[in-house]
């Protein structure tokens, strides 16, 4: 396993559609591999393969109880709800903007092996399930949000 650097921000990975993942073999399972271990290093709770600079559709995200949840070719089958909360990402460090997500979100997916699954979560894992696949189409949290905020004024915000 390897760390892998995380882009940030204006480069162009970040904007661009990903494939899907047809061939489920070892090289596969290296990413995957490195990406759980990148993520632990970061900090984080989601990590999506064009953040690594893979333009592929695979994406992990920590579930409630700590657990990395591999997603292969994953796409969200049903949501409901509604939560509004500050959000952040390993690709635009130090900032944070107010996004409008889903309360609770069902993924349907497949494992390393290729095996099809569903998965839910709700609150922060159904933030964690839409915002990582968004990166898989090109996206970014920062289209979603009128303003962006550092730690610093986020810090303030809680203190009144």
């Amino acid at each position: 396993m390897a760390l892998r650097k995380i882009l940030t921000q204006g480069d162009s990975a970040l904007e661009k559609v990903c494939r899907p993942v047809e061939k489920f073999d070892k090289k596969l399972h290296w990413l995957l591999d490195d990406m759980k271990e990148t993520l632990t290093a970061s900090g984080g709770v989601g990590l999506a393969a064009p953040q690594v600079g893979i333009l592929r559709r695979v994406a992990i995200v920590v579930d409630d109880q700590e657990q990395m949840i591999e997603l292969v070719n994953p796409a969200i089958i049903h949501q409901e709800g509604e939560q509004d909360g500050m959000e952040g990402c390993l690709s635009v460090p130090g900032m944070y903007g107010k996004v409008c997500r889903p309360n609770f979100v069902t993924v349907r997916a497949q494992d390393r092996n290729g095996n099809t699954f569903e998965v839910s979560g709700e609150e922060m894992v159904a933030r964690c399930f839409c915002h990582e696949i968004e990166h898989l189409d090109g996206h970014l949290f920062v289209e979603h949000t009128d303003r962006l905020y550092t730690l610093e004024e986020l810090e303030a915000m809680e203190e009144f």
